[in-house]
C-alpha cells in the first residue's frame, strides 16, 4: 500500500476519540499513521495513553501566547515540523483562527456529537431531549472557520429513547463518535474525498435507497 499518512490528533481532555483513532490506526491495512498527539492542556489525560502507546506529544499551552492568531502560529509550525498531513480534532477547546484553519482546509477534520447542522454547540444531547427529537447522533466533518461547519462527511444516527438522560444518551453517541471517526479519518488519508462547492463526495460510494423512520410506525 501507499505510504500512510501522518496525522496529528489535537485534544484538551480525556481523549477518548483519539484512542478510537489510535486503535483503528494500529491495523496495518489503516491509511493513516497518528504521529503526534498534541494538547493545549498539560493535565490533558489522554496525554498519558498516546505516551503509553510509544506515539510523540505535546504540549503547546495557550496561555504562552499573546493571542489566538499567535498561538495558531505556533501550533502550525510545529505540526510543519513533525511533518503532519492531516489534522484530527477530538475534544479540542479551542476556537481555531480563520488563517490557521486555510493552511489545513480539507486536511482537518473534526467529530461533533449532534447530527449537524443541528444543535452546533455544546451541551447538544440535553438540547436534543429539550426539542424532543427521535433521532441523535454524530457528524465527522472538515473543519471551516465558523464552529462547527464544514463539508459533511460521515454522519451516525441514534434513536432517542423515552426514559433517556443527556449522560445516556451520550454515552450510546459517544459509542458511534468511535465508530464513525476513524472511517471518516479513513476515508481522507486513502484520497477517497472530494469537496465539490462544499460538499463532500465519497468515491465509490452510493447513498442507499433505505428510509430511516423513527419510531418505527
Amino acid at each position: 500500500m501507499s505510504e500512510r499518512k501522518r496525522t496529528a490528533v489535537l485534544i484538551s481532555g480525556r481523549g477518548s476519540n483519539m484512542a478510537a483513532l489510535v486503535n483503528a490506526a494500529r491495523e496495518p491495512s489503516f491509511p493513516a499513521e497518528i504521529s503526534m498527539v498534541l494538547s493545549n492542556r498539560a493535565d490533558a489525560a489522554g496525554l498519558a495513553f498516546a505516551q503509553e502507546q510509544g506515539i510523540a506529544t505535546m504540549v503547546l499551552s495557550h496561555r504562552d501566547y499573546a493571542d489566538r492568531i499567535a498561538f495558531d502560529a505556533a501550533l502550525d509550525a510545529n505540526l510543519r515540523i513533525a511533518g503532519i498531513e492531516i489534522v484530527c480534532l477530538a475534544g479540542f477547546m479551542r476556537i481555531l483562527t480563520p488563517w490557521l484553519v486555510e493552511r489545513w482546509r480539507n486536511r482537518m477534520i473534526n467529530v461533533h456529537p449532534s447530527l449537524l447542522p443541528s444543535f452546533k454547540g455544546l451541551d447538544t444531547h440535553a438540547r436534543a431531549l429539550e426539542t424532543g427529537v427521535r433521532v441523535h447522533g454524530c457528524t465527522v466533518h472538515f473543519v471551516r472557520a465558523e464552529m462547527d461547519e464544514g463539508p459533511i462527511i460521515l454522519q451516525a444516527a441514534v434513536p432517542v429513547r423515552a426514559d433517556d438522560t443527556p449522560d445516556t444518551l451520550a454515552a450510546r453517541v459517544l459509542e458511534q463518535e468511535h465508530v464513525i471517526y476513524p472511517k471518516g479519518l479513513a476515508l481522507l488519508a486513502a484520497g477517497r474525498l472530494q469537496v465539490e462547492n462544499e460538499r463532500t463526495v465519497v468515491d465509490g460510494e452510493r447513498m442507499p435507497r433505505d428510509v430511516l423512520v423513527v419510531p418505527r410506525v
